[in-house]
């Protein structure tokens, strides 16, 4: 991981989580297309997750897979086994919703079901740092 994204704080993660469920927000509101609000999702998802790190002290690698952020996150706290379910869910958005060929068509019930799941995510990130401020 580069010395620059070392330096993020747990406030400049959550900034940009809060833009990447800005936009999925928006989207669903507007009966947007689901892989970009499932990729929002993930990607929310997973800067609360490294932002969390940080505010651990720990280094942030360059990884998108969530279950392994949350393997990191377990071992400072173990009750983020509890987002287990969610975090395996929001991976399979990240390459899935970039690339072409590799692009299922997710549907509008599971863009929910991912906006939620990052919500959930989030709350439960935010929660443990007010804890512990």
């Amino acid at each position: 991981m580069s010395q620059k994204n070392q330096e993020f704080k747990f406030e400049e993660w959550a900034r940009y989580a809060e833009e990447d469920l800005a936009m999925a927000s928006l989207a669903l509101k507007e009966t947007g297309p689901p892989n970009q609000i499932c990729f929002h999702a993930q990607q929310a998802a997973e800067k609360y997750l490294k932002g969390f790190l940080v505010f651990s002290g720990r280094a942030v690698e360059k990884n998108h897979l969530l279950r392994y952020l949350l393997e990191l996150c377990e071992e400072i706290d173990a009750s983020f086994l509890e987002l287990r379910d969610d975090a395996i869910y929001l991976t399979q958005f990240y390459i899935e919703t970039r690339y072409p060929g590799d692009i299922p068509e997710f549907n509008p019930s599971e863009a929910t079901q991912a906006f939620e799941a990052a919500l959930r995510i989030k709350e439960f990130v935010l929660l443990k740092i007010s804890n512990k401020t």
